[in-house]
C-alpha cells in the first residue's frame, strides 16, 4: 500500500507555515531559523498530534469505533488534542492520565474538562498502569456493546507516523531540497520517527536531530528504528531507517518528564521576547534550549539553515504561571 491508501480524516490546517525567526537565530549563532509552525494545525489549540490524528482517526472509523480511549500525564496535549479530534468526529473519548497529583485544573486539564472527556485520575502510576486502565474501560465499554478504539500515548504507532512522513514531504515544497538541519522535541518518538523516515523519502540531505523530554537514547533509537520501519513497510517505502538516520540528545530534560528546567525556561523568554514566540516548559522550550546548546557547542553547522518544528504545547504553559511570575514587570496604581 502507498500512504494515500490509508484511511484520513482532515483534521489540521495544512501546510503549516514556516517562518524566519532572524533574531534568535543571531542570539543563537546560526546564520538562519526557521520555525516550522505545527503549534498552528487548528484542532483544539494545535500542535504536531493533529497531523497524526488524521490517520489515527481515520483508523478509528474505520473499525466502526464509537469512543476513543488515550492516556498521558496531566498536561497532556496529545490527550487533549485527541479528545478534541473525537468530539470533532461526533466520537465519544475518555481519557486516562497519571503523574503528580493536582489541585486544580489548568492548562491542558481545564481543556480536558471543556472538551466533556471523561478522566481516570491514576496518581504517580507510569505508563504500564495507564495501558491497564485503558485495556480494563476497552472491556467494560466492550461489555456494554460500544466499539473503542485506543490511541498509545502520544499517538506514537506506525498508523500515527504517516502524518509526518506527509509533514517532511510538506516541507520539502516549502524549502527544496536545500541540506537543512532539523531540530524537534522527542517524546514518544511517535512524530520523530514519522520526521526521520519522512526526511529519509523526501529531504534525504536533512539532518534530524531530536531533543529528548523524558527517555534516554538507548530507548529513543530503539523505539525510533522500531516506528519508522514499520511505517516504511505499510507504506512500501523501499528503505530502511537506522540508527546513522538521526541524532537523538537526552541530556536536556533535566530530572524528569514534565518537570521545568532553567534553561528551558531561559529558551522560553528568548523565544517570547525576541520573536513573539511562545514555547512551553515539557516539550518545546527544552527543545529550544537543547538546539541553543547544540548552536553553541558546534553541534549544528551555522552556516546551514536549521529548522526548528515547533510542535505545539501552548496551552499546557498556563499551569506553569508560577514558573515565569518573577519576570512581571508591572507597576498599579
Amino acid at each position: 500500500m502507498k500512504i494515500d491508501d490509508y484511511p484520513r480524516v482532515h483534521l489540521a490546517h495544512l501546510p503549516t507555515p514556516i517562518e524566519d525567526a532572524p533574531r534568535l537565530a543571531k542570539r543563537y549563532g546560526l546564520s538562519r531559523l526557521l520555525i516550522k509552525r505545527d503549534d498552528q494545525t487548528g484542532l483544539t489549540g494545535g500542535g504536531n498530534k493533529a497531523r497524526k490524528l488524521e490517520y489515527l482517526m481515520g483508523d478509528a472509523l474505520a473499525k466502526g469505533a464509537d469512543v476513543i480511549l488515550t492516556d498521558g500525564g496531566p498536561q497532556s496535549n496529545h490527550a487533549r488534542m485527541t479528545a478534541g479530534a473525537a468530539r470533532k468526529l461526533g466520537l465519544d473519548v475518555r481519557l486516562v492520565l497519571a503523574g503528580p497529583d493536582f489541585d486544580e485544573f489548568q492548562g491542558n486539564l481545564l481543556l480536558d474538562v471543556l472538551l466533556g472527556a471523561e478522566i481516570l485520575f491514576l496518581r504517580d502510576k507510569d505508563v504500564p498502569e495507564m495501558e491497564d486502565g485503558m485495556s480494563r474501560i476497552a472491556e467494560e465499554l466492550r461489555a456494554q456493546g460500544r466499539t473503542p478504539y485506543i490511541v498509545p500515548i502520544g499517538g506514537s504507532t506506525p498508523v500515527g507516523a504517516l502524518g509526518y512522513v506527509r509533514a517532511m514531504e510538506e516541507l520539502r515544497g516549502q524549502i527544496g531540497d536545500e541540506p537543512v538541519q532539523i531540530v524537534l522535541a522527542v517524546g514518544s518518538c511517535g512524530t520523530f520517527a514519522g520526521t526521520v523516515l519522512g526526511a529519509k523519502i523526501h529531504l534525504p540531505q536533512a539532518q534530524i536531530h531530536g531533543i529528548s523530554v523524558s527517555s534516554r537514547n538507548e530507548r529513543i533509537y530503539r523505539r525510533t528504528t522500531e516506528i519508522a520501519n514499520e511505517t516504511a513497510r505499510m507504506i512500501d517505502a523501499g528503505i530502511t531507517v537506522d540508527q546513522t538516520d538521526f541524532h537523538p540528545y537526552d541530556r536536556y530534560f533535566g530530572t524528569a518528564y514534565g518537570i521545568p528546567t532553567e534553561a528551558g525556561n531561559a529558551a522560553i523568554l528568548d523565544a517570547a521576547r525576541l520573536e513573539g514566540l511562545l514555547l512551553d516548559p515539557v516539550y518545546t522550550g527544552k527543545a529550544m534550549s537543547g538546539l541553543a546548546d547544540l548552536a553553541r557547542t558546534g553541534v549544528l553547522d551555522p552556516s546551514r539553515p536549521v529548522v526548528f518544528i515547533h510542535t505545539g504545547g501552548v496551552p499546557g504553559l498556563f499551569a506553569f504561571h508560577g514558573e515565569f511570575q518573577d519576570q512581571a514587570v508591572c507597576r498599579k496604581q
